[in-house]
């Protein structure tokens, strides 16, 4: 796995500590006379072994009480670092040196994994990391207990306790088209129970949207008031009222005691993590933020007179919910508070929620500067074909020119909407459907972009001169494909047996679990898509229970036939074995890949198919190209700019989508 390992499990010089003691102990174990207990058992021959032993092993018990967190935190890092190299190929680490070496840091993280993404950053970061986790998630078998292990805070969470209103409601559009500055909007109910199902404080939630409104007031069972605060009223004009529609209603939980645990861990140096969107999805861009992260940073400043650093986490996965995927962690800038904004946070009410939203905006930029964010996943194809089509042939790219190159797509694709105002002209949407269509193409063929390239080098006959190729080339190129086919051979050879018995079973019953478990969520939520957020999730607990399941019961099959220590050997290459095979197959996997083109050339329609793509890609990557060199300059640094500040860009972004928001409000309200 690709994971940056200086400074994730302990610094260099523990290390190095550690193997200098581990072989210090080995010498002194191995000559009696530099072996000090053994010394002092001569000088003192009253002194008998048993009341050393007794001694180191009262004393061996009090320090793993003692330090028993610390030790059970550092255990479960050394498990999901193991976990992490079976279920992900590459794991690259981006901008550790923003994290504070010492005293409180918050993280902030997306959350694109469900359980997957808190382990993910705590076996890449230094700092031990206190996790909040949901309250429901904090009572799930396993998930529970390696929540305890690992410090986390359990919160309970508003949307867990979600219960359907009775009847519906609605909006009356023109009163708030007619009201210049409103800080209310009146909601009426057909069939509802206003006074006995909800109370000031709880909030309503409209249908396929994931905030909810705050109730100001209730006047009766059929009419209520809702606050306006930040986004509001864009979650009231994306609805149809003044049709009538269904609502669920959100309890107000009171997070006191919560709080309370996570301020005495900051005042004492200790690390918060925090997903401020409340909970997994599998979109392609940030939910809206809750506040909960921007009250917690305030009170920290006010109790204890703190200022924590709250360090943007960016976690972008790629096949996220397969086997073997990969993923990028990205840690960005620390945000602060302005100190100066203390005293309007003390003085409460607006001022106090103009402050938090404040800060949450800022938080959101910075969690923006750390990701590749999009609108919708057709978008998020389009800016991952363009980057490699863009990018020049048979280059290498780091984690950092990957990422920073998708974000330069990204947010110049978001500024080119907002110049047109969202209208683009013919030749951009023509690039857009041949980019689609090209990917399309490559889906249907199971190849990949960078196969393509080499499509117009290959050739069928020795001798052919159709692509200039020599003869001597073409025979050295059946010899790759040969020793491609020998190679799979191989593998399938030494692989089959460990793969079929091993991990064929747990992974089809893992596979069969997570996506049982992904129609429940999908079901249960009002943000996902698919719900693939939690199938790599499920997967792996799954395969934490059915693992060591399948190796008892052929340890129960082996007994009749083996002694104890051959019995023991086999427990000791199960795990072996098994990870052997899963790397073998992953070997294999890649040969398969690799000969797909070839095999497909032999087939006369997709041979075809095939031959044309190195033109069509050409042809693109030309346009593209020609495109960008035109339109590039008027996105300003993103196109001539080296080392971009992300935060800043993306905070500018976010303005002059605000702007234009306000601007098409304005137009709905004038029609």
């Amino acid at each position: 796995m690709g994971v940056e390992t200086k400074g994730t499990m302990m610094s260099e010089l523990d290390y190095t500590k550690a193997q200098l003691a581990f072989f210090y102990i080995i010498i002194l174990l191995s000559l009696d006379v530099l072996n000090p207990v053994k010394i002092f058992l001569q000088v003192f021959p009253a002194v008998a072994p048993w009341h050393v032993a007794s001694l180191a092993m009262v004393c061996l018990v009090y320090t793993f009480v003692v330090n028993l967190r610390a030790l059970l935190y550092f255990a479960a890092k050394v498990f999901f670092h193991s976990i992490l190299s079976i279920f992900f190929n590459d794991v690259q680490v981006i901008g550790r040196q923003n994290i504070p070496k010492y005293g409180p840091v918050i993280f902030t993280s997306n959350h694109a994994n469900q359980f997957m993404d808190g382990l993910m950053i705590m076996c890449t970061c230094e700092r031990n990391i206190s996790y909040l986790v949901a309250d429901k998630s904090w009572y799930r078998p396993i998930i529970g207990h390696l929540a305890w292990a690992m410090g986390a805070v359990p919160v309970k969470r508003a949307q867990d306790s979600a219960s359907s209103g009775s009847g519906s409601v609605s909006i009356d559009m023109k009163e708030i088209a007619n009201v210049s500055a409103i800080t209310e909007i009146k909601v009426s109910g057909r069939g509802t129970k206003f006074t006995s199902e909800i109370k000031v404080g709880d909030k309503i939630r409209f249908p396929d949207t994931a905030e909810g409104i705050k109730v100001a007031s209730i006047h009766d069972d059929e009419t209520l008031s809702l606050k306006v605060e930040g986004g509001v009223l864009d979650i009231i004009y994306s609805k149809p009222f003044p049709d009538y529609i269904t609502f669920d209603i959100l309890p107000r939980i009171d997070q006191k005691d919560v709080y309370q645990n996570v301020l005495e861990k900051l005042s004492s140096g200790g690390t918060i993590g925090i997903f401020p969107e409340g909970g997994s999805h599998d979109r392609t861009d940030l939910l809206p933020l809750k506040v909960g992260v921007a009250l917690i940073a305030y009170s920290a400043l006010e109790k204890d007179c703190i200022n924590v650093p709250i360090v943007p986490v960016g976690l972008n996965y790629f096949r996220a919910h397969r086997f073997r995927g990969k993923a990028t962690v990205e840690f960005g800038s620390p945000t602060y508070i302005d100190p100066s904004t203390l005293s309007d946070y003390q003085r409460g009410g607006a001022e106090k929620r103009r402050v938090c939203n404040e800060l949450l905006g800022r938080i959101e930029d910075s969690m923006r500067s750390v990701i590749v964010s999009v609108p919708d996943y057709e978008t998020m194809q389009i800016i991952h074909a363009a980057r490699r089509l863009y990018r020049q042939e048979a280059a290498t790219e780091t984690a950092e020119q990957r990422q920073d190159m998708g974000r330069r797509f990204a947010e110049g694709y978001k500024r080119l909407l907002l110049q047109v105002k969202g209208d683009p002209p013919e030749e951009w949407l023509s690039l857009q459907r041949r980019v689609l269509a090209y990917q399309r193409e490559l889906n249907e063929l199971g190849i990949k972009d960078y196969q393509v390239f080499g499509l117009d080098h290959e050739e069928v006959e020795i001798g052919s001169e159709t692509q200039g190729n020599s003869k001597g080339e073409t025979v050295l190129h059946r010899m790759n494909v040969l020793g491609h086919i020998i190679h799979l051979i191989f593998i399938i050879v030494l692989a089959a047996l460990p793969a079929v018995l091993l991990n064929l079973p747990v992974g089809l019953a893992s596979r069969i679990y997570s996506n049982r478990r992904r129609k429940i969520a999908l079901a249960a939520s009002k943000v996902k898509v698919k719900g693939y957020d939690v199938m790599l999730s499920e997967r792996v607990l799954c395969c934490i229970v059915l693992v060591p399941t399948l190796w008892f019961m052929y340890g129960l099959v082996l007994m009749p036939f083996l002694d104890g220590p051959s019995l023991a050997v086999c427990f000791t290459c199960f795990p072996l074995f098994s990870y052997w095979s899963i790397m073998a197959t992953e070997s294999g996997m890649v040969d398969i890949n690799d000969l797909r083109p070839y095999v497909f050339r032999l087939i006369p329609s997709t041979r075809k198919r095939l031959t044309a793509l190195p033109a069509t890609r050409n042809a693109l990557r030309n346009d593209l190209r020609a495109m960008i060199r035109r339109i590039g300059p008027s996105l300003g640094e993103i196109y001539f700019g080296k080392e971009l500040n992300w935060q800043k860009i993306t905070t500018e972004t976010k303005q002059l989508s605000s702007s234009a928001n306000l601007e098409a409000m304005s137009a709905k309200k004038d029609a």
